[in-house]
């Protein structure tokens, strides 16, 4: 498989530009998600970093708001 298409699952931490890659969205979705909690960050200094496994919840729908809401 192309290395760049090859998926990053051995990274635990991934910035914005690549979760929203990931994701299938602009960049400044992820930051609306980010900024509405939805998405939770971890930061190290100045950099902003998403868990892999918080996109993998993101995905199966088994984020903050929906849990709030039921």
């Amino acid at each position: 498989m192309n290395e760049k298409l090859k998926p990053q699952v051995d990274k635990l931490l991934h910035t914005k530009a690549e979760a929203a890659s990931m994701l299938s969205v602009s960049l400044r979705t992820v930051d609306t998600l980010i900024a509405l909690k939805e998405l939770p960050v971890r930061r190290i200094r100045r950099r902003v970093l998403i868990p892999h496994t918080a996109l993998i919840n993101f995905i199966r729908h088994d984020h903050v708001a929906e849990q709030e809401a039921a």
